[in-house]
Order: structure tokens, then C-alpha cells, then sequence
């Protein structure tokens, strides 16, 4: 398990709080600005970051993500200068996670020997590559793993006792619980049944559980944070910084919806550790 990781879930167990993991897309609204919003999400509260890697057929993402990943390609975003943001924002804050979420293809593109070299070197913690299934995966999490990096899968309602099987073996890190049917951005999230889910799954995995897709807003994350060991907020983030009038705006609206989140997590902190555990 990467240290980093590892020490922020060791830290939060102690609490008896769930990780807040918000996800930006690395170049969106603007390259610029990446790294001033990483070092945002931490001041408002953030343990972990999801830095999504652009790229032009984003298939598990719904139409907020897709559009935000359109802008970033628009914009000159590339593998490249996805891992420069991270080696930045890494010289000045050496303790937060920072896991990349993104597909195959920009990886196959740099070739995974030297990106695996360079995500070292830049800082990267974790890995979420969404085209990579886990049944075909072993020699990737093993050079992952070799690297000091974490590979996380996700795990959906819909996964058959096969696919559990193979992410429970090669995760690292976390596991990734999609908490609904669909891409990211869509609702109908039901805690009563992540929770039914989350408490199967730990019965069979010492791995803390992340839990993402349909998280909006602080009660929605307060619910979900009650079972889950993080609760991870993506679209509503790039919603938040395209809907502001400017990207001033855009970045205080951010801070200020985070803060109101990590303080609805803070609430469920206890001395005791996580409920299930």
C-alpha cells in the first residue's frame, strides 16, 4: 500500500472519519489553474485528490465530465502535463494522496514503462484506469506495486462474485464502490442498499472502501460517509466550478461547498473508529 495513502486512512480510522476525496479534471476550466484548485480542495478539507486525466472518450463518465474533459483536450491537456501539475503541486504539499483516474489509452500512448517512471517521479500515489480489467491486470498492479503505487478498481452493484474476485485480489490502496448503475453524474443514490453492499464486501477485504458516482451535496455525503471509509464527489465539483460567473468565483464556490461537506464528514468522527470495522 503507498505510504501516503496508508497514513492518511491509518489517521482517519483513529478519528473514526471517512476520507473526503473531491475529483477535478486536470486542465479544467483551465490549465492554469489546476493546481491553485488542488491546493483549494486541501485547505477545504480534502485527504485525498482525484485528478482525472483527460481524455476523448471518457465511456464511464456522464455528460459533466465528458464536457469538462472536451475542454481541458481543447486546451492542450496532455499525459505529460497532467503528471506537471502533480510534480507542482507536490512542491508544496508532500502529504495529500493524489491518485489519477483516467483510461488505457494516454498511458499505452507514453508507454507504460515510462509512465510509470515518470508518475513516480511527479509524485503520483494511485491509479484508476477504468479500460484496465482487473482479469487482465496482474502484470500492471505488479509494476504499479513495484513503483510504490496503489492500484484502485471499481466495484459496481452490478459486478458478478468473478469480478470481485479478481479486484479483491490485485487492489491496493482502496477499493472503489460505484454506489449506482450508470456513469458518473446520475442519481437515484440509495444509502440504505451502499450500506447492505459495502458490509458484504467486508467481510471479504481489510481494504478500505471509497465509495463514489451520485454524491451531491453534504447530507448525501453524510449518508454515504456512515458506512464508507471515503466518500468521493466529481461531477458536482466540475459543476460548481463551470456554472460560476468567473473562475474567481468559481474556485471560492468550491472551497466554500467542500468546507460544507468536510464539515458534515467531521460529524461522524467518534474515538471508537469506522461503524463496521
Amino acid at each position: 500500500m503507498n505510504d501516503r495513502i496508508k497514513a492518511t486512512f491509518e489517521h482517519l480510522a483513529e478519528r473514526g472519519r471517512p476520507a473526503l476525496v473531491p475529483y477535478v479534471t486536470a486542465g479544467f476550466p483551465d490549465p492554469e489553474l489546476t493546481v491553485p484548485i488542488m491546493h483549494d480542495m486541501v485547505d477545504a478539507g480534502a485527504d485525498l485528490i482525484e485528478l482525472g486525466v483527460p481524455f476523448s472518450d471518457p465511456m464511464a463518465d456522464g455528460p459533466t465530465i465528458q464536457h469538462a474533459n472536451d475542454v481541458a483536450l481543447g486546451k492542450g491537456m496532455s499525459m505529460g502535463r497532467v503528471l506537471a501539475q502533480v510534480r507542482e503541486f507536490r512542491g508544496q504539499n508532500g502529504r495529500t494522496p493524489v491518485i489519477l483516474m483516467g483510461y488505457a489509452n494516454p498511458i499505452e500512448a507514453m508507454g507504460q514503462k515510462a509512465f510509470f517512471e515518470a508518475a513516480r517521479s511527479a509524485g503520483v500515489d494511485g491509479l484508476i484506469v477504468v479500460d484496465y480489467p482487473p482479469e487482465e491486470s496482474a502484470g500492471f498492479a505488479a509494476d504499479a506495486k513495484a513503483c510504490g503505487i496503489d492500484t484502485i478498481f471499481l466495484l459496481a452493484p452490478t459486478s458478478e462474485a468473478a469480478r470481485v474476485d479478481a479486484v479483491l485480489e490485485l487492489a491496493s490502496g482502496f477499493v472503489y464502490y460505484v454506489s449506482l448503475k450508470g456513469v458518473t453524474g446520475a442519481a437515484n443514490l440509495d444509502p440504505d442498499e451502499v450500506g447492505r453492499q459495502l458490509a458484504a464486501l467486508r467481510v471479504r477485504t481489510r481494504l478500505p472502501i471509497g465509495v463514489g458516482f451520485g454524491i451531491r451535496d453534504a447530507a448525501s455525503a453524510k449518508a454515504i460517509g456512515r458506512e464508507a471509509d471515503a466518500v468521493v464527489i466529481g461531477s458536482r465539483v466540475i459543476e460548481v466550478l463551470g456554472q460560476a460567473e468567473s473562475h474567481e468565483l468559481g474556485r471560492a464556490a468550491l472551497k466554500t461547498f467542500l468546507t460544507d461537506v468536510r464539515k458534515a464528514l467531521d460529524e461522524l468522527a467518534a474515538p471508537s473508529g469506522r461503524t463496521g470495522e
